[in-house]
């Protein structure tokens, strides 16, 4: 970058950028002073953040017994039918998120681990099957399946 700033007092920015192959964007943002504090502004609030009260009223909502095994958009609608406006779906989603509430908030029935059936055969012609993967053979201490 010197080189190129050197070269372009004698011929300009553009040509000294493009015999040293390199971008004249490239060239102007090294050239320009890094920001101050001054110039850096403080990101401020939106004015439409819920306010602690209201944070705490709508997870009560979503925790009550009412509402528990409901989405936030289900919990949403019947607010509305009751004349309660908390705040909308997707705020609900962001609250249950941050306290990492976020799944399936239905009970789920759990299937217990499925047992395989194993066919043996002791001897010849004991035993068809389409699949000789399945098979086990007692030949030797081990399976045709490899196993």
């Amino acid at each position: 970058m010197e080189l190129t700033g050197q070269l372009s007092t004698e011929v300009g920015i553009s040509a000294a950028c493009q015999s040293l192959h390199v971008a004249r964007a490239t060239f102007y943002r090294r050239h320009q002073p890094p920001p101050t504090v001054s110039t850096v502004k403080p990101k401020s609030r939106s004015p439409r953040v819920l306010t602690e009260v209201e944070r705490t009223e709508t997870l009560s909502a979503l925790h009550s017994e009412e509402f528990v095994d409901r989405a936030p958009a289900a919990v949403h609608a019947a607010l509305l039918d009751q004349g309660r406006y908390l705040c909308s779906p997707r705020t609900m989603y962001r609250l249950l998120a941050e306290q990492g509430e976020v799944r399936e908030r239905r009970n789920q029935l759990m299937h217990s681990h499925y047992q395989r059936p194993e066919l043996l055969a002791t001897a010849p012609n004991q035993l068809w099957s389409w699949d000789i993967s399945a098979t086990r053979s007692l030949r030797n201490g081990c399976s045709l399946a490899g196993d």
